[in-house]
């Protein structure tokens, strides 16, 4: 059981020990701490802050002390109930708010959740911030207010149908050629709000949709992380109703991945490839996505004539270097799309529709649209955390290892090897040592993973 405070925001499991998970305390002492530091970077006499959440099981409990705390601070809450990240993401400006509150853990399953913190601008907080109200939440000098000075609850589960209209609005989104298109396709939803969502955004959409695991429930009936191994149902799916493809989203629904119509993985590191290929069809310019992403973006963003570049991971990093580059897209390997002109956060919403305007506009299936892009194949390996494992002290090993091949140590250690790379990080989210590697083969991107897997255990006597 854990608890892990990062740039993600706070995140543990339910239940047991206070400051060792995400007990009832640690989440009112989390919203506190995020509250008073709110107070004092805007300075104003009244403060408003949107709230939302996914399905999980811990979110309605989790919500009550998050909201019923801010109000305690004298803060107002706008309460959006169930929705998505980006959605609440969106709704922060849109209500002239002053920040905002996911209660989501995101692709973790249901025994975990968490609290992702929000700017005005409907952005994740950066480090910097972040490092600040984890100062406020060991400290004791947050004031409450007193009881002629409580803030308010006000109810409006509106933003759902609001971001989908926003959605529908973008220019590079082509509904006319998307409704003539008549898609089918197979909507996995992981029992949590993407099954609100994104059938309804298909819908308005003109598309025939095929509903699976679209009860917003919180008991996800796979893995809730959209990788291959995991949706083994959905490949059926799209088979047996001889859908075009299959969408999959993961609870908060910031990431996207898709099947095409034979079953198989398109792969979710090439969703981003896809949409960027798109909109750099109509809108040249530059691309950023993290260091733990595909090659094939750079291939893609060159090939329309830009510039591409790899930022630290961690959306927030992603977005500094977005608004530094003034690209036209960017994301995350992870099937992760953001849109500057949407909003600068991860948006499956989006995603969903930049590819359907794609396939609708070319006229083409799934599986050849994904020969048309560069082939690189994509390991994903792990190493649990334990207490006597010094996690620097490995990174530096290896570093000091391969001081000769290319290098980059903004975000754990990266090794580019000339056919193939390997990304050495530790995780934001869980308690492990991420183990990321590509190669122009999947038995070489998994071989190479393990042979890293090996160093770092011979380097740490594991």
């Amino acid at each position: 059981m854990t608890l892990i405070k990062s740039i993600s925001g706070i995140r543990g499991t339910i239940g047991g020990q206070v400051g060792e998970n995400l007990t009832p305390i640690d989440a009112v002492k989390f919203a506190s701490a995020y509250g008073a530091w709110l107070k004092q970077q805007r300075n104003k006499k009244k403060y408003k802050v949107v709230v939302g959440r996914d399905a999980r099981i811990s979110g309605k409990m989790i919500q009550n002390l998050v909201m019923n705390t801010l109000i305690g601070l004298g803060i107002d809450v706008v309460n959006v109930g169930l929705s998505t990240t980006p959605t609440v993401e969106i709704a922060v400006p849109l209500e002239h708010a002053d920040g905002g509150i996911i209660l989501t853990a995101s692709h973790n399953p249901k025994q975990w959740n968490a609290l992702k913190l929000l700017n005005e601008k409907g952005e994740f907080l950066n480090a910097i911030e972040g490092a600040k109200i984890l100062d406020i939440a060991e400290g004791n000098n947050i004031v409450f207010s007193d009881v002629d000075s409580l803030g308010t609850i006000n109810k409006n589960e509106a933003y759902i149908d609001l971001h989908i209209k926003e959605v529908l609005d973008l220019d590079l989104v082509n509904v006319k050629a998307i409704k003539e298109a008549r898609f089918k396709v197979v909507v996995d939803g992981v029992n949590s709000t993407g099954g609100i969502a994104i059938p309804l955004l298909l819908e308005h959409l003109g598309v025939d949709v095929v509903k699976l695991y679209c009860e917003p429930t919180g008991y996800f009936p796979h893995n809730p992380e959209p990788l291959k191994e995991h949706l083994t149902d959905l490949s059926a799916e799209v088979v047996k109703h001889h859908a075009d493809f299959g969408i999959v989203v993961d609870p908060d629904v910031d990431r996207l991945a898709f099947v095409d119509e034979n079953g198989n993985m398109f792969g979710e590191e090439y969703t981003l490839v896809a949409c960027a290929d798109y909109v750099l069809g109509i809108t040249p310019g530059n691309t950023v996505s993290n260091m733990s992403s595909t090659r094939a973006l750079r291939d893609i963003t060159e090939k329309h004539g830009g510039m591409y570049e790899a930022s630290a991971v961690g959306e927030v990093n992603v977005v500094t270097l977005m608004k530094k580059n003034k690209v036209v897209i960017g994301g995350e390997g992870n099937g992760g799309i953001i849109l500057p002109d949407a909003h600068y956060g991860r948006d499956a919403l989006v995603g969903v529709a930049l590819f359907l305007s794609l396939l609708a506009e070319r006229k083409i299936s799934v599986s050849a649209l994904r020969k048309t892009y560069p082939s690189y194949y994509m390991g994903k390996k792990k190493i649990e955390l334990t207490p006597d494992l010094d996690v620097d002290g490995v990174l530096k090993a290896m570093q000091n290892r391969y001081q000769n091949e290319r290098l980059t140590t903004i975000d754990g250690v990266k090794i580019d090897f000339s056919e193939s790379w390997v990304h050495l990080r530790k995780s934001n989210t869980e308690p492990i040592i991420r183990i990321y590697t590509e190669a122009k083969t999947q038995e070489e991107a998994d071989t190479l993973g393990d042979k890293f897997i090996a160093e770092i255990g011979e380097i740490a006597n594991l």
